[in-house]
């Protein structure tokens, strides 16, 4: 994290319990270098999976509430369309704005 907040421009996490610490520490070594923590972008790469669109919805929301900007997601049995499906008319619309 140190190494980021001196150098990086953006900064993939993973989901977990330790990714609001770990931006916590972020935040800690920007202030150590000088650097604004707004800076640098925060994302997150994990599952994407409707199957629980109103908890995946949630999670989103969370992590939105930490900072992250973007999620890169890997929606599981993604050669069905109805997962596809899912996202986009019930997860996608719901987290437009955050």
């Amino acid at each position: 994290m140190r190494l980021v907040a001196q150098y990086a421009q953006a900064c993939n996490l993973f989901p977990g319990p330790e990714l609001e610490h770990k931006l916590y520490v972020l935040r800690g070594h920007c202030e150590a270098v000088g650097r604004s923590y707004d800076d640098i972008e925060k994302t997150v790469m994990g599952p994407l999976d409707p199957r629980d669109p109103e908890a995946l919805v949630e999670q989103l929301r969370q992590y939105a509430q930490l900072g992250v900007t973007h999620y890169h997601g890997m929606v599981p049995n993604v050669s069905a369309i109805e997962p596809l499906r899912v996202l986009g008319r019930e997860v996608i619309p719901a987290v437009a704005d955050l």
